[in-house]
């Protein structure tokens, strides 16, 4: 078998490998289906460019540092504390000072922020959990980030479940 020389136009569509369509293909395979009547329209949309506004992307710790700020002062609850205006301590009758109210409907402004602070320590130990899967060929320190990390929850959730129950009586 000779190859046939290129024409002047070109190789054949058939000598181009990948250059069928799917439409082509099935037409092909099933022209009992289609038949020679349903084509393709070839449409040539126009590439729009949009103008691209470049601004300089802050580093990942700066943008956590961030996320952290606003889940800082959106958990202390600064709606409430703008709100209702509540007092930042109190007293009880002998005149010592208390720092957790004994209702849930209200908060000191100071228990409301050292709950925050708990559940920002507990996020961090979240994200010593996730640090500690990074150092899989370094046990050691694996080991310490996760220990560091469980502690980290473990401690917060006693201490909010503390204030809870003074809040509540118990």
């Amino acid at each position: 078998m000779q190859k046939q020389p290129p024409t002047k136009s070109g190789p054949k569509k058939e000598d181009v490998i990948g250059s069928e369509t799917v439409l082509e293909k099935i037409r092909r395979k099933t022209p009992w289906i289609l038949g020679n009547k349903l084509r393709k329209p070839k449409v040539n949309f126009p590439k729009f460019k949009l103008p691209r506004l470049s601004l300089p992307m802050p580093s990942r710790s700066i943008s956590i540092i961030g996320v952290f700020i606003i889940l800082f002062i959106l958990q202390t609850g600064i709606a409430y504390l703008v709100v209702r205006k509540p007092p930042a301590l109190g007293a009880n009758s002998a005149g010592d000072p208390i720092f957790i109210i004994e209702s849930i409907n209200e908060a000191f402004i100071i228990e409301s922020i050292v709950a925050s602070m708990l559940i920002i320590l507990c996020s961090t130990g979240f994200i010593f959990l996730y640090r500690a899967s990074k150092y899989i060929y370094d046990r050691k320190m694996a080991i310490t980030i996760l220990t560091i990390g469980i502690l980290l929850i473990l401690i917060t959730f006693v201490a909010l479940q503390y204030i809870i129950s003074v809040k509540t009586g118990n």
